[in-house]
């Protein structure tokens, strides 16, 4: 029977960005669980498995939309260097966490490093990215 919404599948599979670079993959791991519609991974992953038969594999695009979405301007922050705690030296491509007003934290990269001051980029790593993943079923596990 195929992978319909609200099954508990489990699933391999290996990420790929449009120039073949992998970014991740269950490969050595244990196979990804989640609930078909339960909105625990990204719109088109789970699109691409729904319909599945277990053993069944096959690859998948991803526009960046159904992913993490577009690159947002927005999401980059200018932060002054004296924002930063004493005897930190931030180097781009570090990642830090913030607090925001609500308490809820969130991971930025350091995207440039001037004498004006840091800026940080919240915005996911793989936003603006199409992905092309290569999924295999490897069971159904309820539903």
């Amino acid at each position: 029977m195929p992978a319909t919404h609200g099954d508990t599948v489990r699933v391999h599979y290996t990420g790929t960005l449009d120039d073949g670079t992998p970014f991740d993959s269950s490969e050595g791991r244990e196979p990804l669980e989640f609930t078909l519609g339960g909105g625990q991974v990204i719109p088109g992953f789970d699109a691409g498995v729904t319909g599945m038969e277990p053993g069944e594999t096959k690859t998948v695009r991803i526009p960046a939309d159904e992913a993490y979405g577009p690159r947002r301007d927005e999401m980059m922050l200018q932060v002054s260097p004296d924002q930063f705690p004493e005897g930190m030296d931030p180097q781009v491509g570090q990642q830090l966490q913030l607090r925001q007003p609500d308490g809820q934290a969130v991971v930025v990269r350091v995207a440039e490093v001037s004498s004006e001051g840091v800026t940080l980029d919240a915005n996911h790593p793989l936003a603006g990215e199409d992905l092309t993943f290569e999924l295999t079923l490897a069971e159904i596990v309820g539903g």
